[in-house]
């Protein structure tokens, strides 16, 4: 069973950074690629990285670029996303997805809840 367990939410000022991590566990996690969504309020599902299994291949959506820095460690079956530059368009809850054909994000945590606000 795809059990996935993010942490590392909270609340900071505009311009501070945080680090997510989400700990996976039944499934081959060095096998899989990992995706980090959020939802903002009253919006919807929307996708800010990737990461390959290997974590050679990265990518970020526009919003993040520059900003976000997908990283996993797969000897302890986790992935990180680390966020610096923070402003209150970033407030959102965050999740971690296994990757899933079609841009499926179903396989995710319950999520981590980021404010940012001054």
């Amino acid at each position: 069973q795809v059990q996935l367990v993010e942490s590392g939410g909270g609340l900071v000022h505009p311009g501070g950074s945080l680090r997510l991590s989400c700990a996976a566990s039944g499934f081959p996690f060095s096998g899989t690629g990992m995706n980090w969504v959020r939802q903002g309020p009253g919006k919807g599902l929307e996708w800010v990285s990737y990461i390959s299994n290997t974590g050679y291949y990265r990518r970020y959506a526009d919003s993040v670029q520059g900003r976000f820095t997908i990283s996993r460690d797969n000897t302890k079956n986790t992935v990180y996303l680390q966020m610096n530059s923070l402003t209150p368009e970033d407030t959102a809850v965050y999740y971690c997805a296994k990757w899933l054909p079609n841009n499926d994000y179903t396989a995710r945590g319950q999520g981590t809840q980021v404010i940012v606000s001054s």
